[in-house]
């Protein structure tokens, strides 16, 4: 069994494309979070939940923006990506 070559070609960071999407990130990070925590006191008030069951409530909808997130980071990583063969 041989060793697999290692390869040569090195990637570099493309700053201007991590900057562009962490400061995406950062602007509808702070809506989906707004809204989480918003719409947690929203709800609760709405179907009459004391204050421990809308914490519980917030705290779901804060875990649903934090996937969404995640999923907004990976397909803008698609679109712009962060590395590039040099």
């Amino acid at each position: 069994m041989s060793p697999q070559p290692a390869s040569t070609s090195s990637r570099r960071i493309v700053w201007p494309s991590v900057i562009t999407v962490i400061s995406a990130a950062i602007l509808i990070g702070a809506e989906v979070f707004g809204a989480a925590f918003a719409g947690g006191w929203a709800l609760a008030i709405l179907f009459g939940l004391n204050d421990t069951s809308a914490h519980i409530l917030q705290a779901v909808l804060f875990g649903v923006g934090v996937l969404i997130m995640v999923a907004f980071i990976r397909a803008a990583q698609r679109i712009e990506p962060f590395f590039k063969r040099a």
